[in-house]
C-alpha cells in the first residue's frame, strides 16, 4: 500500500498537483505510523495501485468538502474557494475521523475521472480514422464514466490553423499542442455513439455531478471549469452508456459488421481498472472483428494508455491491423505531441 500512496504522490507532483502531493506526503507518514489512514488503507488490500486507493480516499473527503460539511478543511481547498496555504492535514485528520463510515463507502467506488483535457488528443484519432477510411464513425468507448469524451465533437479545438468540433462550443481547446498539431480539418461525422462503465454516472443529476467533481485534483481550477462545462453540454446531448463488463460488451458491439461505417472501439487510462480476463476478451473480440474487417466496414481500436511518465494515443486499423503511434501525451490530456 505504502508504494501505491507514494506512486500517487508522485504523479500528483509530476502533473501539477502541489496541494495533493502534499497531503499524500502526510497521508504516507500517517500510514508508516500506524495512524488511521493505515485502517482505512490496509497493507491486506490486494491490488492498491490499479485500484488507485489513495485517490479513492481523497475523493471521499473532497466530496465532503464541495458539499460544505467540512468547513474546517474547506479553507485549504482551492475548489471549494479556500486559499489558506498552511498545512491541511491536522483538519485533513479530522474529516476522516468524523466521516468515517462515508469515507469507507467512497473506498469501495471506483474512482470515476472522467478527464475532458484528453477529449483533444482523442480528436487527433478519430479524425485520422475518418481521413483514411473516409467513412463516418460508431464510436464506442469503454470505461466511459459519464460518457462526457463520447461527446467530443460538440467540443472546440483550436489548433491555430483550423477550428475543429463546434466552433461555437462553450467548451475550447487551445494551446494544448507542443510542436505541430493534428491536421483536424476533415469534417468527421459520428452516427453512432455508445460507451459502457461498471458503475456509469449519469452527469445530469446532483449526485453524479458532484461524484465527477470530487475526482478533480483541487488545485486544478482549469480542470475543474472543462468538466463542469462538458457536464452543461452533456445534458444536452444524450447517450447510450451501459452498465457492463468491457470485454463482454465489447464482444457485444462487434457481433454484427456495419457497412459503410468505420466501427471504433476505444479508451483512455482505462486498462488497469479492467480484471486481465476482461481485457484478453476485449482483445480477442477486436482482432477477431479486424480479421473480417473490409475497407467498407473497417474495425478500429484507438488507446490512450500509460507510456511511462507520459501517455501515448496508438492506434490498431483493420483491415491490416498495424499498430501505431499517433501521440504522446499528458494524463490529463495535456501537452500533446503529435507524431503521426
Amino acid at each position: 500500500m505504502i508504494e501505491s500512496i507514494r506512486y500517487h504522490q508522485l504523479g500528483c507532483a509530476v502533473n501539477g498537483s502541489p496541494f495533493y502531493a502534499g497531503l499524500l506526503g502526510e497521508i504516507a507518514a500517517d500510514w508508516e505510523s500506524g495512524g488511521i489512514t493505515s485502517e482505512l488503507l490496509p497493507a491486506s488490500w490486494e491490488r492498491p495501485l490499479q485500484d488507485a486507493a489513495a485517490l479513492r480516499l481523497l475523493g471521499a473527503v473532497h466530496r465532503i468538502v464541495l458539499e460544505g460539511r467540512a468547513p474546517e478543511l474547506a479553507r485549504f481547498y482551492p475548489s471549494a474557494g479556500g486559499d489558506d496555504d498552511g498545512d491541511p492535514w491536522p483538519a485533513f485528520q479530522r474529516v476522516l475521523e468524523a466521516f468515517r463510515p462515508e469515507i469507507e463507502q467512497g473506498l469501495r467506488e471506483q474512482v470515476q475521472t472522467n478527464e475532458i483535457g484528453r477529449a483533444a488528443v482523442l480528436a487527433g484519432g478519430f479524425t485520422e480514422i475518418a481521413r483514411r477510411t473516409g467513412l463516418p464513425l460508431a464510436l464506442f468507448e469503454v470505461g466511459c464514466s459519464a460518457g462526457l469524451n463520447l461527446r467530443w465533437d460538440r467540443y472546440a479545438f483550436d489548433t491555430g490553423l483550423t477550428v475543429a468540433g463546434d466552433p461555437a462550443s462553450a467548451l475550447r481547446f487551445a494551446g494544448v499542442w507542443e510542436g505541430a498539431p493534428p491536421d483536424l480539418s476533415l469534417p468527421v461525422r459520428v452516427v453512432e455513439r455508445r460507451g459502457c462503465d461498471i458503475s456509469p454516472i449519469d452527469p445530469s443529476s446532483p449526485d453524479g455531478a458532484r461524484r465527477l467533481e470530487s475526482f478533480i485534483w483541487p488545485d486544478q481550477d482549469e480542470r475543474l471549469a472543462r468538466l463542469r462545462a462538458a457536464m452543461k453540454i452533456a445534458r444536452e446531448t444524450p447517450v447510450t452508456i451501459e452498465r457492463a463488463d468491457a470485454g463482454a460488451w465489447v464482444t457485444d458491439q462487434l457481433a454484427r459488421p456495419r457497412p459503410a461505417v468505420a466501427t471504433v472501439v476505444y479508451h483512455s487510462i482505462v486498462l488497469q481498472y479492467v480484471p486481465r480476463s476482461s481485457r484478453h476478451q476485449m482483445r480477442d473480440a477486436l482482432v477477431s472483428a479486424g480479421e473480417n474487417a473490409t475497407p467498407d466496414a473497417p474495425i478500429a481500436w484507438l488507446r490512450m494508455e500509460p507510456a511511462g511518465e507520459m501517455a501515448d494515443l496508438r492506434l490498431h486499423l483493420w483491415p491490416g491491423g498495424n499498430e501505431e503511434v499517433l501521440a504522446e501525451c499528458g494524463y490529463h490530456g495535456r501537452p500533446i505531441r503529435w507524431s503521426a
